[in-house]
This record gives structure tokens, C-alpha cells and sequence, in this order.
């Protein structure tokens, strides 16, 4: 059984690299043959090349959006507050949703006593100490993206890129091949046509 894997996983290797012009050259392959051919190492070719350039994309994405925070923290004050109401018998807004908006106090970068809201994780209970970002009129705003924040989304932008890229390929392909098998077909029923006589009279 094991051999006969084997051998079924050469002869699938072999066909496939025999599609790819691999090998030696056969003379029942015809012009459109050779052009699929053509047209799938192009593919093949371009695919890989989109591999480096949605990386290069996603690293341009994260470090764009880390300059971005980056200017957003240099402009910002972050303070320490304390919270004025409980969360843990909140339940999430929705599904997946752990966070929960209340109410705090704090210090604002020139010493004077305020209130506002801000997000917490569900679960935390009053007179906590939270991190709170404050603009420069002392209210409080989101908080900036993180480092890790903005790898992770360039890393997503740039693994969907590719992938998109690769499906758009196939697609195109597979439209590409049409006129090709269409044409195989033509010649194909043409060559019945003409050998389809002879071989009917040899079978007299």
C-alpha cells in the first residue's frame, strides 16, 4: 500500500511538471499548450514576487501608524485615574465585547481635580487605579496605538494583501485559459472531422 502511494505521489509530481514544460518535450503539445504553459509560470512567477512586496507593504502600514501614535503621545499626558463605579456586574454590549465605559477621577496635567469616562475591562471594581490619556485642554481621549497594535495591523493588511493578490491571480488565470480551451476544442474537432472518415472506413 505504501508503494503504491508512492508511486500515485511520483506520477502526480511528473504530470504536474510536465504542465509546467518540465521534462522532455512532447510533440503532441500544441501552440495554445505552450502558452498556458507560458501564462502559468508568469503566474507563478508574479505570485511570488507579491509575497516580498505585501510584506514590504505591511511593514510601510505599521511604521506609518506608529509615527502616527508615536506624534500622538508626543502631544498627549497620560495620568493615572481612579474609578468611581464598579463593572463587574456588567455584562457585555455585545458579543466579544469586554469593555465598559465609567466614570473616573483624576488630575489633570496642572493639578486641578476632574471627572470623565473611559473604557475599562468589564469585571473591574471601583476605586481602581486605570490608566487615562488627556489633550492638552486636560480632557480625556483615546488612548494611542500601541507598538504592538500597529505590527499586528500591518502584519494583517500585508498577509490579506497577498492573499488577495494570489486569489485575483487565480482568477485571472482560470479567464485567461478560456480562450485557450476554447481553442483546443476548434482544433480538436477539426482533426476528428478529418481523421474521423478515414478511421470509420478502416473499421469496414
Amino acid at each position: 500500500m505504501g508503494a503504491e502511494k508512492q508511486r500515485t505521489g511520483e506520477l502526480w509530481v511528473l504530470m504536474q511538471a510536465r504542465r509546467l514544460g518540465i521534462g522532455r518535450k512532447n510533440p503532441l503539445r500544441r501552440w495554445s499548450d505552450r502558452a498556458e504553459t507560458a501564462l502559468l509560470w508568469c503566474t507563478l512567477v508574479v505570485a511570488l514576487v507579491m509575497v516580498p512586496v505585501s510584506a514590504a507593504v505591511g511593514t510601510h502600514i505599521s511604521r506609518s501608524l506608529e509615527a502616527s501614535a508615536a506624534q500622538q503621545r508626543a502631544v498627549l499626558h497620560k495620568v493615572r485615574a481612579r474609578t468611581l463605579e464598579s463593572t463587574e456586574r456588567m455584562v457585555p454590549s455585545a458579543p466579544g465585547d469586554s469593555l465598559s465605559r465609567v466614570q473616573v477621577s483624576y488630575v489633570d496635567a496642572q493639578g486641578v481635580p476632574r471627572e470623565g469616562t473611559t473604557s475599562v475591562v468589564i469585571g473591574t471594581k471601583a476605586d481602581t487605579d486605570v490608566p487615562v490619556w488627556l489633550d492638552h485642554s486636560g480632557t480625556i481621549v483615546p488612548a494611542p496605538r500601541s507598538p504592538g497594535d500597529s505590527q499586528a495591523f500591518g502584519g494583517t493588511a500585508g498577509f490579506f494583501m497577498v492573499l488577495g493578490s494570489w486569489l485575483l491571480l487565480w482568477g485571472l488565470f482560470r479567464l485567461a485559459r478560456l480562450p485557450l480551451d476554447r481553442r483546443r476544442l476548434r482544433t480538436w474537432d477539426a482533426e476528428w472531422q478529418e481523421i474521423a472518415p478515414r478511421w470509420l472506413r478502416g473499421q469496414r
